[in-house]
């Protein structure tokens, strides 16, 4: 059987595009490689939200001109938004790439590599679903369990036309996806053993069922140019799918939340507290240049209303430094900002250009030194928030949901690997003295016994070692959490 292996770069949607293309992959009888030195078949899944991983691709499309003449009949494909970008550019300039797909193109890969396999020559398929858009669904391998985690597309595409952000011209317009697809799926899911499920879409909370099958939440307001249908389909998710211990959703856009999503907050347990709610600057005039359609005033009060009606829950965001024509007093605004909301966790990055974008008619003129000293600057208030933060939880006993193994973190003296998950706030803890447990999947109470920079410490309460499964001689060792950071963030946003 032809082997193949994916590599991802960039945001959830592309996680959740691999996850995918495994299936469509695995359904067409290819089977995964131990790795790309061991593939038939080499999937790049590409990101274009900034320029550096444009850059990632090239240098690796490159190192792999020699992979590919070593092992006869290798094929090299590029997915993703630079495929989508660059379309049949791409082969035109790099000839080691033998197919292009974009995202709406994924069903078609098997065929692709098949005409390939009859002698066919190279080609680009990178056509937006825009008359009956497509949205694959997880299908775990027979005879296994899923995963704790997972992700759940409800819509694709972005309307926002954000001045920085090449999304519209890479995803194309917002589609959504109907309800009872959307809770088929997690239904499915969980059945399988899914515990959280993380909702995905460029701006998730703009999402409206296409064919009109969910009530008017509570608190919506018809006048409400901002208003949309996210919260009537939490509620519904909620309701229908009660095995479900976690549900979380990115990247959100301010202006969608609205009252009615605040309130579903509130009142439905199976959200977390936790919301990542990209900003991008604390500067009005920044805000007005990048055509986000809300000031920081409007972001600080939404977001304050959501932080009153669900008492102790924490925020994290995107924000963008350098941006053209950003002054000193605009970068101090978005410090200020960070401060005010006390944001526990944030990405941050320097301003690149990227084609397709209105803010290409903007002279890129913050030097890139001065890029890079700010962007030092919001990461040291921001590791001094997050520090604070983690300290102040030690102590204390919270619930996590255990992802799976750290293996990183588990060897070097510390009595094998370490059981890591995330507790509702979406804080990172690693469970010592676990090892003999079978925590995988399962949501534990544990004591907060120290904090690290990014993540906690923590030991099982006696009431959860007592409850919990011991692991069996000789069962396949867990795979380690699929999450690294303290935040997960969609690009754009």
């Amino acid at each position: 059987m032809p082997r193949y292996s994916i590599t991802t770069f960039g945001c959830q949607m592309n996680v959740h595009d691999s996850e995918r293309m495994h299936d469509v992959l695995r359904r067409a009888g290819y089977t995964e490689a131990g790795g790309p030195d061991e593939a038939d078949v080499l999937v790049l899944n590409t990101c274009s939200v900034r320029e550096k991983a444009e850059q990632k691709l090239r240098s690796e499309v490159g190192r792999l001109a020699r992979w590919k003449r070593e092992g006869e009949g290798r094929v090299v494909v590029v997915a993703g938004c630079v495929a989508q970008q660059e379309g049949e550019r791409l082969l035109k300039q790099m000839r080691t790439i033998d197919v292009v797909v974009g995202p709406d193109n994924i069903p078609e890969l098997p065929g692709l590599l098949g005409d390939l396999a009859l002698g066919g020559l190279p080609v680009a398929r990178t056509v937006f679903d825009l008359d009956a858009p497509r949205f694959l669904v997880a299908s775990p391998p027979p005879a296994s369990r899923a995963a704790p985690t997972a992700f759940v597309t409800i819509m694709k595409g972005c309307d926002e036309r954000c001045s920085f952000c090449i999304v519209p011209h890479t995803r194309g317009p917002e589609r959504y996806r109907p309800s009872d697809e959307i809770v088929a799926e997690i239904a499915a899911l969980v059945s399988a053993g899914t515990r959280e499920v993380t909702l995905l879409g460029q701006t998730v909370n703009s999402y409206s069922d296409p064919l009109g099958a969910l009530p008017r939440a509570p608190g919506a307001s018809a006048d409400d140019p901002d208003e949309s249908e996210f919260a009537a389909l939490l509620r519904r998710v909620a309701a229908d799918v009660p095995g479900l211990a976690r549900l979380r959703y990115t990247s959100p856009h301010p202006r969608h939340l609205t009252p009615s999503l605040i309130l579903a907050h509130a009142e439905l347990a199976v959200l977390p507290r936790h919301v990542h709610l990209p900003v991008q600057s604390g500067s009005d005039r920044v805000l007005r240049r990048m055509i986000r359609r809300y000031t920081r005033a409007e972001y600080v009060a939404r977001t304050r209303a959501l932080v009153e009606a669900v008492p102790g829950l924490t925020l994290s965001t995107d924000i963008i430094v350098g941006f053209p024509g950003e002054t000193e007093d605009d970068f101090a605004a978005t410090l200020s900002l960070v401060r005010e909301v006390g944001f526990k966790g944030l990405f941050g990055f320097k301003y690149s250009r990227r084609p397709h974008t209105p803010a290409l008619k903007l002279p890129d003129d913050v030097p890139e030194g001065l890029k890079g000293e700010r962007l030092a600057r919001l990461f040291e208030a921001s590791e001094a928030l997050l520090a604070a933060h983690l300290s102040g939880l030690v102590g204390t006993t919270q619930e996590v949901l255990v992802e799976g193994r750290d293996k990183e973190r588990g060897h070097g003296g510390q009595g094998g690997a370490l059981w890591s998950g995330r507790t509702g706030r979406h804080e990172i803890a690693h469970i010592e003295g676990a090892a003999e447990l079978d925590l995988l999947g399962e949501v534990v109470e544990v004591s907060i016994a120290r904090a690290n920079k990014h993540s906690l410490q923590a030991e099982l309460t006696e009431a959860a070692r007592a409850a919990a499964r011991p692991r069996q001689r000789g069962a396949a060792e867990p795979r380690p959490a699929r999450r690294s950071l303290p935040v997960v963030a969609a690009e754009g946003g």
